[in-house]
């Protein structure tokens, strides 16, 4: 998570803007058969309008729908709920609200029509049960849903008692119908509850190679002092450095992180390693080659993972045992046999026969002890030997140690060869 570096400095962002709060609605999230991925869209969504999300809870189907909305009176400016609008009995978002409010629920022959013609275009058979989708507390705007049945509620802010509840906006839960609602409804009506605002801004520079103590080290003080808001977010090797402010402050910013942190910077557009990879191969028109014993064609998995891999990735070879090196990829069984298949000479010579056996222009290679066994006094469980061979002459080899979990491991080692790639294409 996105550690804050100064509440202070949070403060003076936020103040001033609507409270808002998510509300996810439905039992199969607690119960982790369904991934949650609406707060990461929403909170996406709602940047660019200046708005952040101060809160968000999830909780079952039933009753717990009730109370949890009825919580966010008082105290949030606009809540975002999700789910709970479909047919069935466990549904009963649209009731809840209306009965918080002490609003008729009414049925809205408008919504019913839509959901009849989604049915008859389907060639589907309505369930009486569906009708109950075209309810809706009086008063409420209808948030038409294209991609389903359950169409969206908008309830403005009102008066409650001693209290003012929130601008309430009723979500279907699939994001398939969710997204494009408040793509096109949502952030409309939200940019007309907004007063106007000088302009704020994310930037996001990813680094590798040092860890988020070292970074803070390097460029917190600075960068504080500028008054923006300064963030950080730790992955193995990785560190996310996000900061938030007005654009003029954010381009000295810029100036800041580039000078103290230039050759550590991967991206400042949240571009994972292999895709800013994949995009420097492809402006050179040259391409890759992995030769993989130790990260069992991990690195070809995440190069593979990005679109237009094809144009640049001509292949990987998973050498896993020591007689595949020799018949795969050339290496000498001698050299094997003197040093050991996790060594210098073996990683240089795994990385060379790859190139050679694709006709790539560079190729990766690894071959290290992943645990939790197999290590020596020599070579402790964590070693990895990397290599690089290409068209910048001697290749180039690396000697680390990770000792961690296995998947770890193999994160740490993908990430440091795909860095010793990075620099060598930006070095040229």
């Amino acid at each position: 998570m996105f550690r804050i570096a100064s509440a202070a400095h949070l403060r003076i962002v936020v103040d001033h803007l609507m409270r808002i709060e998510v509300l996810n609605t439905g039992t199969e999230l607690l119960l982790g058969s369904v991934l949650n991925t609406h707060l990461q869209f929403l909170a996406q969504a709602l940047f660019p309008l200046g708005l952040r999300i101060e809160r968000q809870v999830t909780v079952p189907d039933g009753d717990a729908i009730r109370v949890a909305v009825a919580e966010t009176f008082g105290r949030a400016e606009v809540v975002l709920i999700t789910g709970g609008l479909g047919p069935t009995t466990d549904d009963i978002t649209r009731e809840a609200v209306a009965e918080l409010l002490g609003l008729e629920l009414i049925h809205d022959e408008t919504v019913m029509a839509a959901i009849e013609r989604r049915f008859a275009r389907r060639n589907l058979t309505m369930s009486a049960r569906n009708a109950r989708q075209a309810q809706r507390p009086a008063e409420a705007i209808v948030l038409h849903n294209p991609n389903g049945t359950a169409p969206g509620l908008y309830l403005a802010a009102r008066p409650h008692g001693t209290i003012t509840t929130p601008h309430l906006f009723l979500l279907p839960g699939p994001p398939r119908e969710l997204q494009p609602m408040v793509t096109d409804q949502v952030l409309l009506l939200l940019a007309k509850l907004l007063p106007a605002r000088p302009a704020v801004e994310m930037r996001v520079a990813r680094i590798a190679g040092l860890g988020e103590s070292a970074v803070e080290e390097l460029v917190g003080g600075p960068l504080l002092a500028l008054g923006l808001e300064l963030g950080y977010c730790a992955r193995p090797g990785e560190v996310d450095l996000r900061t938030i402010g007005s654009p003029a402050i954010l381009d000295q910013a810029g100036r800041i992180i580039a000078e103290k942190l230039g050759p550590h910077i991967v991206s400042h557009d949240q571009r994972p390693l292999e895709k800013v990879l994949v995009d420097l191969l492809t402006e050179r028109g040259e391409t890759l080659a992995c030769a993989e014993s130790c990260t069992g064609g991990f690195l070809a998995h995440r190069i593979t993972n990005v679109p237009g891999a094809s144009a640049v990735f001509l292949g990987g070879y998973v050498t896993y045992a020591n007689a595949v090196k020799t018949s795969a990829l050339g290496v000498d069984a001698g050299l094997i046999e003197a040093h050991g298949a996790v060594s210098e000479p073996v990683a240089v010579a795994m990385a060379e026969g790859a190139r050679q056996k694709a006709g790539a222009d560079y190729a990766l290679s690894t071959t290290g002890i992943a645990g939790p066994d197999g290590g020596s006094e020599e070579k402790p469980v964590g070693t990895v030997f990397i290599a690089l061979a290409g068209k910048m002459g001697a290749t180039l080899v690396e000697r680390n140690r990770f000792p961690t979990d296995r998947q770890t491991f193999k994160d740490l080692v993908s990430l440091t060869a795909f860095e010793l790639l990075r620099r060598q294409l930006t070095a040229r």
